[in-house]
């Protein structure tokens, strides 16, 4: 990342400050599930390095933006002030326009076997039909309240569909996979995904900003939908286990070089924060 990134001291100094302020810190579960499926496909890591820094700086981009007054008004992001109580508001709206422009930038240093597929994966999960699209149910849920059907769709656009972009994007480092294994991936793709956010509506109750690294309670505090409002802590916490399972289920039809997908499954149903 910092190869990529401009130096805090080039002109224009405060938006490169804050662009790398953005990307430092963070649990990086995009990248090492880019890697993880480089894996899989016999990819070399080094060859992973590109798509899994494109990735991180679309999440770090999102986050930027999520924070803003005009949307989630937060004010701690990963133990610290979030970009635009560090840096103001137009600055951090900046430097989350300018970490989605170098995605891209890094992504067209990737050796992909398909590079148009690539970019093209990137930019809807980024885009109304990803990342973008769940962001605005989110926002309107607070006045609107979503059935479970709705829920998922959100959760399966806001979080999930950057997931699977970095899951794709590691596995076209390497070698071709068979239809049926390209099934199989897009199938752990979906369960990790949804779980990774059914985990944060759970967290968002039970842990604490110190844990957290951003506040908590913040979804109660909003009326948001969540799988805890819907269903219940333990009916939540079910639903992790279950998707669980379907992601270590959806890896049985690789012979090998599952284990990094596994253990990564594993840990996004118990992380902490």
């Amino acid at each position: 990342m910092d190869a990529i990134l401009p130096p805090a001291n080039q002109a224009p100094q405060s938006l490169h400050e804050a662009m790398r302020y953005a990307v430092v810190g963070g649990k990086r579960a995009r990248a090492l599930l880019a890697y993880a499926a480089g894996e899989l496909a016999d990819a070399d890591p080094a060859r992973v390095d590109y798509p899994a820094a494109a990735v991180e700086l679309v999440h770090a981009y999102s986050l930027i933006h999520d924070d803003l007054p005009c949307m989630d008004n937060d004010v701690l992001r990963r133990g610290k002030p979030t970009c635009h109580v560090a840096f103001g508001e137009a600055t951090a709206l900046l430097a989350g326009d300018a970490l989605q422009s170098f995605a891209f930038e890094a992504l067209a240093g990737a050796a992909l076997r398909d590079p148009q597929r690539g970019f093209l994966c990137l930019a809807q999960a980024a885009g109304s039909r990803g990342m973008a699209g769940g962001q605005a149910i989110d926002l309107a849920s607070s006045a609107e309240r979503l059935d479970l059907i709705a829920l998922e769709r959100m959760h399966r656009l806001k979080t999930g569909a950057l997931i699977r972009a970095a899951l794709l994007l590691g596995a076209d480092c390497g070698r071709i996979l068979t239809g049926r294994e390209s099934d199989a991936l897009q199938h752990y793709a979906s369960a990790v995904g949804l779980a990774f956010q059914v985990v944060d509506d759970v967290l968002d109750v039970e842990g604490t900003a110190q844990s957290l690294g951003k506040t908590a309670g913040k979804d109660a505090a909003q009326c948001k939908s969540t799988y805890v409002t819907l269903l219940g802590l333990d009916a939540a916490r079910a639903r992790v286990e279950t998707l669980r399972a379907q992601a270590r289920t959806a890896l049985s039809v690789f012979g090998s070089g599952t284990r990094r997908l596994a253990e990564l499954a594993d840990w996004i149903a118990v992380r902490t924060h």
